[in-house]
């Protein structure tokens, strides 16, 4: 028996402003202290904000089946990347999209110039925390009490050198 890999489904694009009802949707479908739409429309300009329209099988207004907000920030004059958010639909998950996603704002921000990329995610997040270790992320550090629920975050951090630009 064989292992098939998750087929990439459906297109990336970046956000419109459009999208961010249905990126709220999922976002509170997801989480339990979701963002509010007022936080994803501080993000709209971010280099690295993509959606992920796989619209097979979905109501007219549903073919967003996840997003990524990822952005540059410079300190000392380098700049790196920041993935601050992803979430796919709960029906969608385990297909490889949240890869899918991952992928693609990791490329965006290797063509912005990034040479290194870095995130949080909560270690309860086992889901998560493997999509991170498989796309080759690796820990660098605790957080204690970082989020608001007191729970500490994982920081952590791959180099985008040599990551595939196209």
């Amino acid at each position: 028996m064989t292992v098939e890999e998750p087929q990439p489904r459906g297109r990336l694009r970046p956000v419109e402003r459009a999208d961010l009802l249905a990126v709220v949707r999922i976002e509170e479908q997801t989480f339990e202290r979701p963002w509010t739409l007022s936080t994803f429309e501080k993000f709209l300009d971010a280099q690295g904000f993509i959606v992920l329209e796989d619209p097979e099988g979905e109501a007219l207004g549903e073919a967003i089946a996840g997003y990524v907000v990822a952005e540059l920030v410079t300190v000392r004059g380098s700049q790196f990347g920041h993935v601050k958010d992803l979430a796919v639909k709960p029906a969608r998950q385990g297909a490889g999209r949240g890869r899918q996603l991952l992928e693609g704002a990791l490329r965006l921000l290797a063509s912005h110039g990034a040479k290194r990329v870095r995130l949080e995610v909560r270690p309860s997040n086992t889901r998560a925390l493997s999509l991170y270790k498989n796309a080759g992320f690796e820990i660098l550090a605790r957080q204690e009490q970082y989020y608001p629920d007191g729970e500490d975050a994982l920081l952590l951090a791959r180099s985008l050198e040599g990551f595939s630009k196209s």
